[in-house]
């Protein structure tokens, strides 16, 4: 039996772009279509009916999500459609073009275990949430799995049955399924290969359903854990002084605020470590390293902290409570990107 690859396509309210995409693969039999329906309701049967008989339509009877849409797909390949060794996801807004996804299932075949994408340069007229959106979304996932990554928001993977088996247990049903993919991917050591594409934007992207509040939220979520993180940190920090302050208050003012604040800041360290490193970047590095990493970053934060804060109050003339926001600000940001790619660091990620 030739091995084929399974088109996956979820379609939430598509329009004649998806059937026009279908068409394409008529004649080519190194290709199943897998069509997923993902709860776009009665007014859209019309277009499911006229889906083609030489692809599979599945059906969600509500919206559940691009993710949710995904791995029903996946799970149906993996169950039911044994000839097919790879899948290969592409969106049914008219987005990838036919001579594209040829390029990156090809790629996908050279490249056995890989996660290939079909990854935009975001050249010519692309609007500017797109744009920035991937930009920033690129700069946050560079931190937080240690791998280089231009397009983090593509449609267009390729990948073969084990990764699918693997990408099935990941959490997340709508947009954020596709970061998380990504960075499972990283974390695991698999290839990501990156083989550009087309960027093409139909009337200004206002087929996509992605919701920039809700989507981005989750997308984000990283640095969102890592927030909440360091506000547990600030907690513990602020009790253990407290609670030292008033155990060791017979060492004399100068000597108890030392000991207190140093007593304090090794707790409250070692809870950020762990929260940082087995919640927020999930590093496999090796625990002793990642210590010795965490303890020099610990050390500078701690020197450049005092050296910012005399800069602006005392020299500067600053109010206090503004410098020390300000220098809060300016560290949570360095301490994030060098706690996601130095500190808790992932063995065996190819980076493209």
């Amino acid at each position: 039996m030739p091995l084929r690859t399974a088109l996956i396509i979820p379609a939430y309210k598509p329009g004649e772009d998806m059937l026009k995409l279908l068409e394409e693969f008529r004649d080519n039999g190194g290709f199943l279509p897998v069509v997923v329906d993902d709860g776009s309701g009665a007014e859209y049967r019309a277009i499911f009916d006229r889906v083609p008989d030489f692809a599979v339509l599945l059906r969600h009877e509500v919206n559940r999500g691009k993710g949710a849409a995904l791995k029903t797909a996946m799970k149906y390949v993996l169950e039911s459609l044994p000839e097919c060794d790879l899948a290969l996801t592409a969106d049914a807004d008219g987005q990838h073009r036919y001579a594209d996804i040829l390029r990156v299932n090809q790629v996908a075949r050279d490249n056995p275990g890989a996660l290939v994408l079909g990854s935009r340069r975001f050249e010519g007229d692309v609007p500017f949430k797109s744009r920035w959106g991937n930009a920033i979304t690129r700069q946050v996932f560079a931190i937080a799995s240690g791998a280089k990554v231009y397009d983090t928001q593509t449609g267009l993977r390729a990948f073969g049955r084990e990764a699918m088996e693997q990408f099935l247990q990941i959490s997340g049903d709508r947009y954020e399924y596709e970061i998380n993919m990504l960075l499972a991917a990283a974390q695991s050591g698999r290839p990501i290969v990156e083989e550009t594409i087309a960027t093409v934007y139909i009337d200004d992207n206002s087929s996509s359903h992605f919701h920039p509040v809700r989507d981005s939220f989750k997308i984000y979520m990283c640095i969102l854990k890592f927030g909440c993180s360091s506000l547990i940190a600030f907690a513990v920090d602020f009790v253990m002084l407290m609670l030292l302050s008033a155990l060791t208050a017979g060492l004399g003012a100068e000597l108890s605020l030392a000991a207190s604040a140093v007593g304090a800041r090794l707790v409250s360290a070692s809870v950020n470590f762990c929260i940082n490193r087995r919640v927020v970047f999930k590093g496999n590095e090796t625990l002793g390293k990642s210590i010795a990493k965490y303890a020099a970053l610990a050390l500078c934060i701690l020197a450049v902290n005092y050296l910012l804060l005399r800069l602006l109050n005392i020299m500067l003339h600053w109010p206090l409570a503004l410098s020390k926001i300000i220098v809060e600000v300016l560290l949570f940001a360095v301490s994030f990107a060098v706690q996601g790619r130095f500190v808790y660091r992932r063995k065996g990620t190819e980076k493209n």
